[in-house]
């Protein structure tokens, strides 16, 4: 891991493989174990970039709440700290929020990959998501939350190992409220035609927390989003759906390095 600075916010990342660089940013209170399935399958023929948002893993946590404009500004200081012009941006939730922004009023986003997220925050319960790090059984009833019945019912090993890590890496009650405040206060909804890059948007059907008729909203307002849903998987259709989405993943960057 490297530790760079926005200000007096420490933050942290990792780099690995060599190649274009695909940025992943988390979603709300989540370390950056979310990505451990995708940045395997990105590392190599990229170079895979993941840094835990402020409040969460090793980056620091101030005071919130927090704006997707600090996040944002977070997120170009590690590209920028990384010797990065700039990436393709696969964001989840929140990530994906910080994302679209980052697209919108930076020249730092060469494409964007959306997981599980919307064009504006209003509205959303992310309450059942949050568990308490040190509580495993509310991890593990929050992380049934965001995947599916079928899923927690065939990998309880998987399930016990997300426990594991959320323990060591997410956020606690403060910073999670901190980040969240920053989904409710977003909306770009109406702004999603100056986002030009192109986007591929991924959303499991069984979302309970995140609606799916929200990413299909948010593909068909942008100039070139493309929606793709994932039956039978829930919010963190990244890992439950990993083959999938990472087949879908890497097909989409080839497209693009080819243009």
């Amino acid at each position: 891991m490297v530790r760079t600075s926005n200000g007096d916010v420490g933050l942290y990342y990792e780099t690995a493989g060599s190649g274009p660089t695909v940025a992943f940013v988390g979603d709300v209170g989540y370390g950056a174990w979310q990505w451990g399935w995708q940045h395997a399958a990105v590392a190599g023929p990229y170079e895979s970039l993941v840094a835990d948002l402020r409040g969460t893993g090793r980056s620091d946590a101030p005071s919130g709440p927090y704006a997707v404009e600090d996040l944002v500004a977070d997120f170009t200081t590690v590209l920028s700290d990384a010797g990065v012009r700039s990436a393709h941006v696969v964001g989840a939730g929140l990530g994906g929020m910080v994302a679209l922004e980052a697209a919108r009023t930076t020249a730092r986003v060469d494409s964007l990959v959306l997981l599980g997220t919307a064009a504006s925050g209003a509205d959303l319960d992310l309450e059942p998501l949050w568990g308490d790090p040190d509580d495993p059984d509310a991890l593990e009833s929050s992380l049934a939350a965001g995947l599916s019945d079928a899923f927690v019912d065939a990998r309880p090993d998987a399930v016990e190992r997300m426990v594991e890590w959320r323990s060591e890496a997410d956020a606690d009650r403060a910073a999670w409220e901190a980040q969240a405040a920053a989904v409710a206060d977003f909306d770009v909804s109406d702004r999603l035609y100056e986002i030009t890059a192109p986007a591929l948007v991924c959303h499991g059907r069984d979302d309970a927390v995140w609606p799916p008729a929200r990413g299909e909203a948010l593909a068909e307002g942008l100039p070139r989003g493309e929606f793709y849903g994932v039956e039978d998987a829930g919010h963190f259709v990244h890992v439950e759906a990993s083959r999938r989405v990472n087949d879908d993943l890497i097909g989409f960057l080839d497209g693009q390095v080819e243009e």
